[in-house]
């Protein structure tokens, strides 16, 4: 009940921050909010390094155009979330289509707000209960509702948002909640989160926290199709499987669940996340949240070697993006190379623990 009395006063300071700005996804309130918490250094949404005084996580962004046009990728990263000393969220979204950073920045603008507004509802609401008890799995349960909920919000909104065309425009959306000793995770798309953790010998081992959601997965597929949608793959592009319309040769979108993407809602797109949690303890070190330009050409094990390879946290994003772009040069020769970017968050406030034996870079 403890953490509870703590959480709630926290909440009150937010919903006295928000009060009178609007609805959960309006504009005029996320600005209030971001401004808030910017002026206190609290956010970050560019290449760069955050770490609040006293604060257990310390969290490194880096990202780079590839050879595509503009950059679509974007990022965020918020240090005290909802006025909560003990939270943290992150998120990171890569758009595509003619609008798709635009879509990107939107949803970057968006979620966050809506997601805290929806998790300040459930925890009213489960105030009214007297015999809440605010365990692990209770407190995942809100955020689950929480973010399914905000989700749903960002998706409307963005569709009936005027200034941005996303009929045939979309983007991803990972992001991460950490509450103390919780994280949530909330995966729309094909971005990726890894999680770095300990081995009984002490070795840092890679653990797969999302899926990618791609076309080709069963329970993805069987869904397009029961909606008419099409799954296949160009004669020039073997393995990706791309989404397509009943009738057309369009729009070719190579991944299951997306904001936007409006043509395609009726046909079996979805932007619902998977969220899961996990219990972080003392042999969890890091996360690296990255979209598909890193995972394209580098693997969860090497994404490790190369994060606890930096010879500080403030260049681990930085070297993980630039290794990223080598391997796309050696690896897809002739081939654009995608949008590179990650964020990686560091979950103790020190450097990886002495027994944590180092790992030589493979790239």
């Amino acid at each position: 009940m403890d953490h509870f009395s703590t959480m709630f006063s926290g909440l009150a300071k937010s919903l006295k921050k928000v009060k009178g700005s609007g609805n959960c996804g309006g504009s005029g309130s996320v600005e209030i909010m971001v401004k808030e918490a910017k002026k206190n250094d609290l956010v970050l949404r560019s290449s760069g390094t955050l770490h609040v005084d006293g604060s257990n996580n310390f969290a490194a962004i880096a990202s780079k155009r590839g050879n595509k046009g503009v950059n679509q990728d974007c990022c965020i990263v918020w240090e005290a979330f909802g006025c909560q000393e003990d939270m943290m969220f992150c998120g990171i979204f890569d758009g595509h289509g003619p609008w798709g950073h635009f879509v990107a920045k939107r949803v970057r603008e968006l979620m966050p707000l809506s997601l805290l507004c929806n998790w300040q509802e459930a925890i009213v609401e489960a105030s009214l209960d007297t015999e809440l008890d605010l365990e692990f799995d209770k407190r995942f349960n809100l955020w689950k509702d929480a973010f399914l909920k905000a989700c749903a919000s960002v998706d409307r909104e963005l569709e009936h948002y005027r200034k941005i065309d996303s009929f045939y425009s979309g983007t991803t959306g990972l992001t991460i909640v950490r509450q103390g000793d919780l994280l949530v995770v909330a995966n729309v798309g094909d971005s990726r989160a890894v999680l770095a953790t300990t081995s009984d010998d002490g070795s840092l081992i890679p653990v797969q926290l999302t899926l990618d959601f791609k076309p080709n997965i069963p329970q993805e597929a069987e869904r397009i199709v029961q909606c008419n949608g099409r799954v296949f793959c160009l004669d020039d592009e073997p393995g990706v499987h791309r989404v397509w319309l009943p009738n057309e040769e369009s729009p070719g979108l190579a991944m299951s669940r997306a904001f936007g993407d409006y043509c395609l809602k009726d046909f079996g797109l979805i932007s619902v996340p998977e969220v899961t949690q996990r219990q972080i303890t003392v042999r969890d070190q890091f996360i690296v949240l990255a979209s598909d330009g890193v995972w394209d050409v580098i693997s969860n094990e090497e994404a490790v070697a190369i994060v606890s390879s930096a010879p500080d946290r403030e260049k681990s994003a930085k070297r993980l993006v630039e290794c990223a772009v080598r391997a796309w040069k050696q690896k897809r020769r002739g081939i654009a190379t995608d949008d590179i970017s990650a964020i990686c968050v560091f979950l103790h406030n020190h450097t990886l623990s002495h027994n944590v034996h180092p790992v030589i870079t493979p790239i």
